[in-house]
């Protein structure tokens, strides 16, 4: 039997970012479809016959070196999720302002550590923008938390780094957890970040991913980046050695991918448009969002989303159904930009879906 929990995600294991060749195009799971070159991974038996170290310095490395930033500033974590969990617990949050929809994972984070949630919901109409700064701050002023993900998932809309960063100023006594899953996959990375806030602003918390972006889904590579005395207050709560010994030498290994990150970040940006053009000339299709790596759209031939999800699953291609987000229960799905070759199998399926679906 199903548990009703899984049915909150989406993607089915079966995407292949090294470019290997599969009968299914797996849009639904929002990573890089390209791997870094980081070479031939090989398990080291001598790595394997040891403890990895107690606080994931390989990934602790990772954000010194790449960002400047002091090791004190960094939590390494078993992925992200490790840390939206970790989060509500440490902190003992009581009452947690999210946006809706929107990763469903803050939400149950949210409950079992006994937290009750309110959320502030993100209105189609609007194409699923963030409310006005003073639309948040009197929801927050119930509150004494507010996480939310930059760019939001699934509607791929920003929340601007300078809204966060004037609420944190405005209500001090209140938590602000941004995560930047997707944040990489934009032009203005890392300008726009809020890693590099948290010093000035301590009650800012961000939740860092190396999943999305390096397509490294299996190794679970994530930190948390905040002031030292949170990150110590974190270690408090947190379990030892959740990072293994491969994901350590991996998230060095990333260091050497500067040419990597940029051709993706291009051809994801270029490709976005592309796909952002070529479905607007679809009258069975609303787009919105836009900012990251993925889009959301709305089917509008007929009532029901359920035949074009079939009819795509006969074309090889697989999307992200999003009825089982608020808000997005009429025919929303979201896919993923891939590579040029992929995207014009996806236009030209969906251009032939919009043909036939009558």
């Amino acid at each position: 039997m199903t548990s009703l929990y899984y049915h909150k995600h989406g993607g089915t294991g079966m995407t292949t970012p090294q470019g290997g060749e599969s009968d299914v195009l797996d849009f639904s799971v929002n990573i890089s479809p390209v791997f870094p070159p980081i070479g031939t991974l090989s398990l080291d038996h001598f790595a394997l016959q040891r403890y990895p170290s107690i606080d994931g310095r390989g990934i602790k490395e990772y954000y010194q070196r790449k960002f400047g930033f002091a090791s004190s500033m960094v939590l390494p974590l078993n992925g992200a999720i490790e840390g939206i969990y970790l989060i509500p617990r440490a902190l003992g949050l009581r009452r947690i302002m999210l946006l809706s929809p929107s990763f469903y994972e803050y939400e149950r984070a949210g409950r079992v550590a006994g937290a009750e949630i309110v959320f502030v919901p993100l209105e189609a109409d609007n194409g699923f923008k963030l409310p006005g700064i003073e639309a948040l701050a009197d929801t927050l002023r119930d509150a004494d938390a507010f996480f939310a993900a930059n760019p939001n998932n699934p509607t791929g809309t920003e929340l601007p780094s300078e809204i966060i960063m004037a609420l944190a100023s405005r209500f001090p006594d209140k938590w602000f957890i941004v995560d930047e899953a997707f944040l990489q996959f934009t032009s203005a990375f890392p300008d726009n970040s809020l890693m590099s806030k948290v010093l000035a602003l301590k009650n800012v918390i961000v939740v860092a991913s190396l999943t999305k972006f390096y397509a490294l889904p299996g190794l679970r590579l994530g930190a948390l980046v905040a002031h030292p005395e949170i990150i110590l207050r974190f270690l408090d709560y947190k379990e030892p050695w959740t990072v293994n010994a491969i994901a350590e030498s991996v998230a060095v290994k990333l260091l050497d991918c500067g040419d990597y990150e940029e051709s993706v970040r291009s051809m994801i940006i270029a490709e976005r448009a592309r796909m952002k053009a070529s479905l607007s000339m679809i009258d069975g299709i609303k787009l919105a969002g836009g900012a990251a790596n993925f889009l959301l759209a709305q089917w509008k031939r007929g009532y029901s989303l359920d035949e074009l999800l079939v009819y795509l699953k006969g074309q090889g291609i697989l999307v992200r159904d999003c009825r089982n987000f608020p808000g997005l229960e009429v025919n929303y799905f979201r896919f993923a930009v891939r590579t040029p070759i992929e995207n014009s199998r996806f236009l030209e399926t969906l251009q032939a879906a919009n043909r036939s679906l009558k």
